[in-house]
Parts: C-alpha cells; sequence; structure tokens
C-alpha cells in the first residue's frame, strides 16, 4: 500500500472512530431511558441525545471525511475489490453520500422528537390513547420524509427507508417476494386449522414466578453463545438489544409469570442480535468490517437461535430437565412432546413479538402496507387504527379490541424505524436459508442441540457471516454463503416440514 494511501487511511479510520465512540454514547442514552431512566428525565434526555446526534453528524459530514475518501481513491484504492480497506471505502463513501445531504439542524431535530415520542409511546400504549400519541406519530413521520427528500431516492419515499436499513432494498422488490410467501403462508396455516390438533397451552400458562424465568433465560442465552462477560440483561417494555462496542453489548425481555415463552423466546430472539454483535472482529471496531450488514441479516441471526434452535424438538430434549428442576411445579410430569408442540402452537395472535413461527410474517405483511401507505401520502396517520385494524382482521380472523394491542403495540413508528419492518420478514429468509447450509455442512445439527452443543453451529456463523462485517452486501453474501439467491422456498420447507410433523398435515 502506498505510504499517502496508508497515511490517508489511518487519518479517515481515526476519525470514523470518534465519530462511532459518540453514537456509542448516544446508544447509552437511549439504552438507559428504555430500561431505567425516570420519566421526569424525558426532555434532558431528548436534549441530551440531540447534542451527541448533532455532533457526531457533524464530525463525520466534515469536508475532511470527504476529501480524505478522495485521497484514498486517487492513490490506487479501489472500491469494488473485496479485501478489507476497499469494502470500508466503499461503505463509508456511501454513508458519507447519504449523511452530507442531511442538514445538522434536520438530524438534532429527528434526535430529539424520537426521544420524547418514546415516552408519549409508553404512556398512550399503557392507556390504549392513539389520540395522544397522534401528533408526535406526525411529526416524526414528516421528519423522516425530510430525510428522504434529502438524501434522494427512486420511485417512491418510502424506498429511502427501506435502503437506510437493507442496502439496495426497492418496495416493489419486497412486495414481490413477499407475496410468494404470502400466498404459501395462507395455505399451510389453513392446513393446520382444518387439522383439528393442538398442543396444551396449559403447560405455558401456569406458574412461572419471574426471577427463576430470568435465572433459567440466562442459562438457556448463556449456553447458545452470548457472553455475559460482555453483556447484560435487563428489563423493558418491548425488548431490544444495543451494543455499546467491544464488550458491552446489552440485552432486554419483559416477562409474564403466567406466559413462560414471552421472556424466554424474548432472551433467545435478542441473544442472537448479540451474539452476531459479540462476533463482529474487534480489530475492525469502527470500521464497516466491524459492523453488521444489514437488519435483514442480523435478523436472520436472532430469528435463527430463537425459533430454529430455541423451539426445536432437539432444544428441549436437552433443556426440558433442567427447567424441572427450575420449574417444578410448572412442568411436573410434562413430556418432551409437550413442551415441544405447546411452544410451536400455531394459533392467529394480536401481539407480534408473541406470534408462531407460521403467523408472524403476517404481521410483517400489514405492518409493510400500512407504513409504506402512509409515509407514501397513500393514507393519513389518523387512518392507521382503522386500517390496522381492517386489516387485521382481514388477515388473522380476528380484531384488536384496543389500540394496545393493535396499531399502539410496536415501538417502531415511535422511534423512527420508519422501512425497519420488513427486515424482520427478510431475516427469516435468510435464516431458513443459512441454517439449512449449515446443518448440511456441520452434518446434521439437530443431534447435536440434543447434548447442549451449540458451538459448531456459533462456529460456522461467527466464519460465515459475523467475521465479515459489511464487507459483503447482503445479497452477496447469502450466495456467496449459500450457492443460491435469497428464496422463500427455504423457509417454506422448514415450516412445512416442522409443522407437518406437528400437525399430522
Amino acid at each position: 500500500m502506498p505510504d499517502r494511501q496508508k497515511k490517508s487511511l489511518d487519518q479517515l479510520y481515526g476519525l470514523l472512530k470518534e465519530v462511532v465512540t459518540l453514537y456509542s454514547c448516544q446508544a447509552v442514552l437511549d439504552w438507559d431511558e428504555r430500561t431505567y431512566m425516570p420519566r421526569g428525565g424525558g426532555e434532558n434526555r431528548a436534549n441530551q441525545s440531540a447534542v451527541i446526534a448533532g455532533l457526531a453528524h457533524e464530525k463525520f459530514t466534515s469536508a475532511r471525511v470527504g476529501e480524505l475518501i478522495d485521497e484514498i481513491i486517487d492513490a490506487g484504492l479501489d472500491p469494488a475489490k473485496d479485501d478489507i480497506d476497499s469494502a470500508n471505502i466503499r461503505e463509508i463513501k456511501r454513508d458519507y453520500n447519504h449523511s452530507v445531504k442531511i442538514p445538522k439542524t434536520l438530524v438534532e431535530e429527528l434526535n430529539r422528537t424520537i426521544s420524547l415520542s418514546q415516552g408519549v409511546w409508553q404512556d398512550a400504549r399503557a392507556k390504549s390513547d392513539f389520540a395522544a400519541f397522534k401528533p408526535w406519530f406526525e411529526k416524526v413521520t414528516d421528519l423522516k420524509r425530510q430525510v428522504a427528500e434529502a438524501v434522494g431516492y427512486q420511485g417512491v419515499p418510502y424506498n429511502a427507508m427501506l435502503d437506510m436499513y437493507e442496502p439496495g432494498a426497492t418496495t416493489d422488490q419486497i412486495a414481490k417476494v413477499f407475496a410468494g410467501l404470502r400466498d404459501e403462508l395462507v395455505d399451510l396455516i389453513a392446513r393446520i386449522k382444518d387439522s383439528g390438533k393442538g398442543p396444551d397451552r396449559s403447560i405455558i400458562t401456569r406458574d412461572y414466578p419471574i426471577e427463576l424465568q430470568e435465572k433459567f433465560g440466562i442459562e438457556a442465552a448463556g449456553a447458545i453463545g452470548f457472553d455475559f462477560e460482555r453483556g447484560r440483561l435487563d428489563k423493558t417494555t418491548h425488548p431490544f438489544c444495543t451494543g455499546f462496542g467491544p464488550g458491552d453489548t446489552r440485552i432486554t425481555t419483559r416477562y409474564d409469570k403466567n406466559y413462560f415463552p414471552m421472556a424466554l423466546y424474548g432472551i433467545l430472539h435478542e441473544a442472537g442480535h448479540g451474539i452476531y454483535d459479540q462476533g463482529l472482529l474487534k480489530e475492525n471496531y469502527a470500521t464497516p468490517c466491524g459492523e453488521p450488514i444489514s437488519l435483514g441479516i442480523h435478523e436472520s441471526q436472532s430469528r435463527m437461535w430463537e425459533n430454529m434452535v430455541g423451539r426445536s424438538k432437539a432444544f428441549w430434549k436437552h433443556f426440558l430437565p433442567k427447567a424441572q428442576t427450575v420449574f417444578p411445579d410448572a412442568l411436573k410430569n410434562v413430556t418432551i412432546d409437550q413442551i415441544h408442540f405447546a411452544v410451536n402452537d400455531v394459533k392467529p395472535s394480536l401481539i407480534r413479538v408473541e406470534a408462531d413461527e407460521a403467523t408472524y410474517n403476517l404481521h410483517i405483511l400489514l405492518r409493510f402496507e400500512l407504513e409504506s401507505a402512509f409515509f407514501n401520502g397513500d393514507i393519513k396517520i389518523a387512518d392507521v387504527p382503522g386500517e390496522w385494524n381492517e386489516r387485521f382482521e382481514k388477515y388473522f380472523g380476528i380484531k384488536p379490541e384496543k389500540d394496545t394491542v393493535g396499531c399502539l403495540q410496536d415501538v417502531h413508528w415511535s422511534a423512527g424505524l420508519i422501512g425497519y419492518f420488513p427486515t424482520y420478514t427478510l431475516g427469516n429468509l435468510y435464516a431458513a436459508q443459512f441454517f439449512a447450509k449449515a446443518d448440511k455442512d456441520l452434518g446434521g445439527l439437530h443431534s447435536r442441540f440434543e447434548k447442549g452443543d451449540f458451538k459448531p453451529l456459533l462456529g460456522w456463523l461467527r466464519e460465515n457471516i459475523h467475521h465479515h462485517g459489511k464487507r459483503y452486501r447482503a445479497t452477496d453474501l447469502i450466495k456467496r454463503v449459500t450457492g443460491e439467491p435469497l428464496s422463500h422456498k427455504p423457509l417454506m420447507s422448514y415450516l412445512n416440514k416442522k409443522f407437518g410433523e406437528l400437525y399430522g398435515i
């Protein structure tokens, strides 16, 4: 590498580390706000978040960053090549070209509004009061539209939002993928319903003391690979995972003492996210190759550990004896087949994060349709509750009785995460394709899970996904790892086999 190029790279990476450090400070504030901060601190926290976001944006969009990128490319580095530095410059240039178009004042106002909006949403959700949240919903949406107009887009404004979370994705592309998936899901769900079979759900609705749920959840998360020496678990209103940098990854969950799966699968899901973050190479920290590829790939990790591992019969062959020791009364005389069926019950439900694997993606399809509609101006924010309830009844055959379990259930719109929802279904698609390949490469994973051996899968994910960071785009990675482009077929094959065996269809 030429001396000039190396000198410019070192300077750019140094500036980038300062930017990333500022964003990590903002992540600490956000984590605290959603876990321990007293409600009275909301306004001051909003101001803190706005200042830090503004500083980070200003530093990253400085003229010097642009000059360094040009100097590095002029000195001979080709962003299209496969090496680490080339991939870093490719991604830094992309982010810089987007960020430099967004005014600092808009960044500050958006972060301040989002911080305040989340507090209002929490109260509105608890009281099922959409009217109280509506002005904030409108303000957040308007500010995000301003971001879309600033960065530019092809087609509809919503494409700018999708591109932030899943680079290159468009509304039309996702709609086509989802359409094929929806048709096969509807058929599967209908066959399950017609089977007349079902598990004993009382198993998972007995008395499960919260402190023991936490104990068991920590043991399960640790077993699959979440490192509690470099992470921790806390309670929150809406489960999430966040990382502050190497050595500090936080996961959260929520508990219901009479519904065992809520906390356990919330923990396994967020642990999946955390395992990905903990698997990023420390030496690449503060560069794109030390960051997750996309939210779809990130979600593939959480859904894989939650469902393909955590809801498998093999998982329960290992963990049921341990669970019976922790919950002797609730799980007395419960068999592996019974617990396995109970945690895989297919039944239309109101809450996305508690949905079974068969119906989950219908929750995402509904949100994708709604947020693309209101963001593109096809419907008004005021219409969201009615549209939600009407579409929900159409898809699921049940109607939310209140907005707490309807359009107010998710944190995403209050947090400005418009365009995020589709990545959940993309994550399910990626997860199934990755898991099938790992299972083939490793000669069968379930026999290992039965023995409590999750390390082979963890190692495979580290080598094939985590360690790359953003070296490859998601569409390139799936082809590189599995030899095939993304398809809904592996997911449907997995779902049909699993539920075919459970429901005899």
